[in-house]
C-alpha cells in the first residue's frame, strides 16, 4: 500500500499547505505556457502551408489553454482521484493481508501452491517417531494456560491418526502442496499432527472441550478425511508458541498458502483460532449432508 499512502499524502499536502498548492499551479501554469509555446510554433509552420489551417489550430490551441486555465484546479484534482482507484487494485491483487497479521511479515502471493496442483502427484513425508508427538503433548500440558497455543487444548495428540491414505486424495495433495511451498520457498518444515479422526474421538473431545473443539460426533470435517492439523517442526519438536516471532509467521504463511489452495484455515475464524487447522469445507459440508449430519 506504499503507493496509495504517497499519493494520499500528496493529496493531504497540497490541501494543508496553500503555499505548496501555489507552487504546484504556478508550476502548471509554467508547464501548460511550455505547451502553448509548441502549439503555436506547430501553428506558425503550419501557416506557411496553409494559412487557413494554421489560423484554425491557433484558434484550437488557445480555446484549449483557455480551457486548461480556467478548470486547472478542477482538472488536478480529477486527475488525483482518477489514479488513486487503479493503484488501489494493482496492489491489493498482488498482496494477500490477513487479519492479525503483521504487516511486515506479509508476502506476496505467488502461485506456487497452484503451479504444483497443476504438476505431479506429490508424496507424504515419512513419519515422525512417535517420541516426537509424545513429547508434544507432554509440552502443551506443561503450558496450558500460560502460552498462547496455535493449536487446541492437550488433546492425546500422540494417539492421533497421522495415516496420509485416510486423508481425502484431492484435499491430501493440496496439503502436501503447501507443505512443499512452506520447505523450499519459506523453510518452514510441517509435520502432520492428525488427518483423520473417529467419531469416538471427536465425541470424546468434544466432552472433554478446548479451545478450538468444540463439534460433536459427525460434524467435524476430521471425521470424513477433509481436514487436517499441522504443526511447525523445528529443533526435534513441534513448534506452538504464537509469541515466538518466527513461529507466527510461519503459521500465517501457512493459512495463506492454504487460502491460495482453496481450503479454509482455522487462523482466520471470527470466534476461536486454530492455526493449525485447514480443511476443505465445501466437499466436507456435502459429505455432512449425505451422512446425514
Amino acid at each position: 500500500m506504499a503507493i496509495f499512502f504517497s499519493v494520499t499524502a500528496a493529496v493531504a499536502w497540497l490541501a494543508l499547505f496553500p503555499a505548496a498548492r501555489d507552487g504546484v499551479l504556478a508550476g502548471a501554469d509554467r508547464l501548460f505556457a511550455r505547451l502553448a509555446a509548441v502549439l503555436g510554433r506547430w501553428g506558425a509552420r503550419a501557416g506557411n502551408r496553409a494559412a487557413e489551417s494554421s489560423q484554425s489550430a491557433r484558434a484550437s490551441s488557445q480555446r484549449a489553454m483557455d480551457l486548461f486555465g480556467r478548470h486547472r484546479n478542477l482538472l488536478l484534482a480529477a486527475a488525483v482521484l482518477l489514479t488513486i482507484p487503479p493503484l488501489v487494485i494493482l496492489q491489493l491483487r498482488q498482496q494477500v493481508t490477513l487479519d492479525g497479521f503483521e504487516g511486515g511479515t506479509a508476502v506476496a502471493s505467488d502461485g506456487h501452491v497452484l503451479e504444483l496442483l497443476r504438476g505431479e502427484r506429490l508424496a507424504p513425508p515419512p513419519e515422525l517417531p512417535p517420541a516426537v508427538f509424545v513429547a508434544a503433548e507432554a509440552e502443551l500440558l506443561r503450558s496450558a494456560g500460560t502460552v498462547a497455543s496455535a493449536g487446541e487444548a492437550p488433546q492425546a495428540i500422540s494417539g492421533a491418526d497421522r495415516k496420509w491414505n485416510r486423508i481425502d486424495p484431492a484435499f491430501q495433495q493440496r496439503v502436501l502442496a503447501i507443505y512443499q511451498v512452506m520447505r523450499e520457498q519459506y523453510g518452514y518444515q510441517m509435520v502432520l499432527v492428525e488427518g483423520y479422526r473417529s467419531p469416538e474421538r471427536q465425541a470424546a473431545l468434544a466432552r472433554k472441550g478446548g479451545s478450538t473443539t468444540r463439534a460433536g460426533a459427525g460434524q467435524s470435517c476430521h471425521q470424513y478425511g477433509l481436514a487436517v492439523d499441522s504443526a511447525l517442526y523445528r529443533d526435534g519438536k513441534l513448534q506452538w508458541d504464537m509469541g515466538d516471532a518466527w513461529t507466527r509467521r510461519g503459521y500465517f504463511l501457512y493459512g495463506r498458502l492454504a487460502q491460495e489452495a482453496g481450503l479454509e484455515w482455522g487462523g482466520s475464524w471470527r470466534s476461536i483460532k486454530d492455526y493449525v487447522h485447514l480443511e476443505l469445507k465445501t466437499a466436507c459440508r456435502e459429505a455432512r449432508r449425505a451422512a446425514g449430519h
